[in-house]
C-alpha cells in the first residue's frame, strides 16, 4: 500500500491537495492496458527534448555568468538564470502534475533585488536539476522506448510472421544464415508454430514488465522533483 501524505492549501475560498507521492501501482495485469502507463510513458519520452532544453540553458548561462563576473555583467547574467532555472522548474512541476500524478508546491518567491535573487536558493536547486537530471532522462528514454517498442513488435509477431516467406523468400524470421571458411552452411529460422508462440510468448513478458519499469524510472524524477524543485 502507498502512503500519501498531503497538504491543503487555500486556494479561491476552497481548498487544494497536493500530492507529495506517487499514486498507487496498477496492478499487474492491467499494466500494459492502462492510461496511467503511457502517461508515465508520455513522461520519459517528452523529458527528453525537456531535459536537453534545461541541460543548455543550465550550462550555457552558468558559463557566461561566471565568465563575466569580472566585468560585473555576470551578476544579473546569474541572477537570469536561477529565474530562467525557476521558469523551466515550475513547468517540470506542472509536466509531473499531468502525467505522473505527483503535486507538489511551489517553492517561496525570491526575496526582492539583485542580491535576493542571488541568494535564492530554490534557484540554485532547480538550476542542479536540470544539471544532473540530463543524463538519467536520456537513459530513462532509451530503456522506455526500447522496451516499449520491442515488447509490442515481438508479442505481436504471429500476426506479421507469415510476411518474411511470402515477400523474402525466406522459410521464416532469419535470426542468422552465414557459411564458414570451411564451407559449413549455419541457418537458423523462425518458422514453426511452436517457434512463433515461443517468440510471442517473449514478447509478452516484455509487455508486462515495461509498466514496472517504466514505473521504476519515473519514481527517481519523483524523488527530484520534490528534493529539487518543491519547498
Amino acid at each position: 500500500m502507498t502512503s500519501t501524505s498531503s497538504t491543503t492549501l487555500p486556494y479561491a475560498g476552497t481548498h487544494r491537495e497536493i500530492r507529495r507521492t506517487a499514486p498507487p501501482a496498477t496492478a499487474f495485469w492491467r499494466g500494459p492496458f492502462d492510461r496511467s502507463t503511457y502517461r508515465e510513458i508520455g513522461h520519459t519520452i517528452t523529458s527528453l527534448p525537456v531535459a536537453i532544453a534545461g541541460f543548455v540553458f543550465a550550462v550555457t548561462m552558468f558559463a557566461v555568468g561566471t565568465s563575466t563576473l569580472v566585468l560585473w555583467i555576470g551578476l544579473p547574467v546569474l541572477a537570469g538564470m536561477l529565474a530562467g532555472s525557476r521558469a523551466l522548474g515550475a513547468a517540470e512541476r506542472g509536466r509531473a502534475r499531468a502525467l505522473l500524478g505527483l503535486d507538489v508546491p511551489a517553492p517561496e518567491a525570491p526575496a526582492p533585488g539583485l542580491r535576493g535573487r542571488l541568494k535564492d536558493a530554490a534557484g540554485w536547486k532547480a538550476l542542479l536539476f536540470h544539471t544532473v537530471m540530463f543524463p538519467w532522462r536520456v537513459l530513462s528514454f532509451v530503456v522506455s522506448v526500447t522496451f516499449l517498442l520491442t515488447g509490442w513488435a515481438v508479442a505481436l509477431f504471429p500476426a506479421y510472421s507469415w510476411v518474411f516467406h511470402r515477400y523474402l523468400d525466406w522459410p521464416g524470421y532469419r535470426v542468422y544464415d552465414f557459411t564458414t571458411d570451411a564451407g559449413v552452411h549455419h541457418a537458423y529460422y523462425i518458422e514453426s508454430p511452436a517457434q512463433i508462440a515461443a517468440v510471442s510468448a517473449i514478447g509478452l513478458v516484455l509487455v508486462f514488465l515495461t509498466p514496472k519499469l517504466v514505473r521504476g524510472l519515473t519514481n527517481l524524477d519523483r524523488a527530484a522533483i520534490r528534493s529539487l524543485l518543491s519547498k
